[in-house]
């Protein structure tokens, strides 16, 4: 499988645009990808645990749920 870069400049200003690519990321952990994950300026608030947990999309799942789901799956983070 193939490995796979998502970049993210979004934070809690967008919560939507913030989860994004951390949904992007899950999905290709789910297929079978190796994940990394580069959070720049904005984006790297979602590292904060009570920030992620607050961020909610519309019509998304929680942003901390989906980063714990990466996180599990061996997503690996550049910050």
């Amino acid at each position: 499988m193939a490995t796979i870069l998502v970049s993210s400049t979004h934070g809690s200003d967008d919560p939507t645009r913030a989860t994004l690519p951390l949904l992007t990321a899950r999905a290709a952990l789910n297929q079978g990808h190796q994940v990394e994950v580069a959070l720049m300026g904005e984006a790297v608030v979602l590292m904060r645990t009570e920030t992620v947990k607050a961020i909610n999309p519309v019509g998304w799942p929680n942003a901390g749920e989906v980063l714990e789901e990466v996180i599990a799956a061996g997503g690996k983070f550049y910050i």
